[in-house]
């Protein structure tokens, strides 16, 4: 059986390798982590994720376009934003998971999975 596969989009380095070896020691695999919208779109389109964490800000600009993209292809969307609120991204983007930064770990997996048992 194949592993649930995480896309990760941060343009925080430590923060986006951090989240990458959390994941992955849980063991899912890893695509990034990736440090801008253009990459994270290429990543998307070179394979479909089950899942993908978001930083909300990237070097290029927010992952709202993508998310929406990501979302229209039935991919769990998971935000890990320290620049806007968990009320904003509720609101902009219901049928995703919003989490604040810092995030404990294992409050990163827990919603990943959860985002994963979703279907």
């Amino acid at each position: 059986m194949d592993r649930p596969v995480v896309l990760v989009a941060e343009d925080e380095g430590i923060i986006g390798i951090d989240l990458c070896d959390t994941v992955e020691e849980a063991g899912f695999e890893v695509e990034g982590p990736v440090p801008d919208v253009a990459s994270a779109m290429l990543a998307f389109q070179k394979r479909k994720p089950d899942v993908a964490i978001l930083d909300v800000q990237l070097g290029d600009g927010n992952v709202f376009p993508l998310a929406e993209k990501l979302i229209a292809e039935d991919v769990k969307v998971i935000f890990h934003s320290g620049n806007y609120t968990l009320e904003e991204m509720e609101t902009r983007f219901p049928q995703a998971t919003a989490l604040s930064k810092p995030c404990p770990p294992q409050t990163m997996l827990a919603n990943v999975q959860s985002a994963l048992n979703a279907d």
